[in-house]
């Protein structure tokens, strides 16, 4: 764990536009709880030049079975994830994808035999809030998913790479993902104190692999405070 002394910074920063996230409203009674791969493939096909686009991303959806992604439940092969109406679907498109992006809607998508009908999408900019959270983010080959440390390592070098400086890093717990070439294995990441630019750079830009699988994707988060004091609290 990385843990600086806070700062109390509030810098005015204007977001740019350049890359956003799309928020469909969807309609879905349920889908797999592991639906990485089947939805991926799904948005894929309707929308084949997502492929070519490097800072393109595919969120997964998420229901209040899985929390804020640190928890999850334990039989993803034969678990479904429920949907309430509330739910929506998000992508991460550059601007010159955006009307492209828009006309997924209307489109009945099969999700491993799930039936998903996507709605209106809504634009949203990213966020220059401090803390900021990526679900899953895949461990690399040539480190084991159950080294912590050196995971963290590879995620502090990742972030410098994009010239983030890593002042409060917790690393959460580790998840499989369902693949054809094998599981792929993650950890979720939680990072405070940015500054504003380095937020919105950290969204633009992610970390680590499959993008489109909904890997690496990271989102604003409220506060890391909670979440260290209670894995303090563990540790004891």
């Amino acid at each position: 764990m990385f843990w600086e002394e806070e700062k109390d910074e509030n810098t005015p920063h204007q977001v740019p536009d350049d890359v956003v996230d799309l928020v469909y409203t969807i309609s879905c009674k349920c889908l797999p709880l592991d639906h990485a791969y089947a939805f991926s493939s799904a948005i894929r096909a309707a929308l084949p030049w997502i492929d070519d686009e490097s800072q393109a991303g595919i969120h997964l959806i998420h229901g209040a079975e899985s929390g804020n992604g640190w928890m999850r439940p334990e039989d993803p092969a034969n678990e479904l994830l429920y949907l309430s109406k509330r739910s929506r679907m998000t992508l991460r498109v550059p601007r010159h994808r955006i009307e492209d992006a828009r006309r997924l809607t209307g489109e009945k998508l099969d999700i491993d035999g799930h039936s998903l009908e996507v709605g209106k999408a809504k634009l949203k900019l990213f966020s220059a809030l401090p803390t900021q959270f990526a679900r899953y983010v895949v461990v690399p080959d040539g480190i084991s998913h159950g080294d912590e440390e050196a995971f963290m390592a590879y995620a502090v070098e990742e972030l410098q790479g994009l010239d983030i400086q890593v002042r409060k890093l917790i690393c959460g717990l580790a998840h499989a993902l369902q693949h054809p070439d094998g599981d792929l294995y993650t950890r979720s990441i939680m990072l405070a104190d940015l500054k504003a630019e380095e937020a919105v750079t950290l969204q633009q830009q992610g970390i680590g692999q499959h993008f489109k699988i909904g890997c690496g994707l990271f989102i604003p988060h409220k506060g890391i405070k909670a979440v260290h004091e209670m894995t303090a609290d563990k540790k004891q």
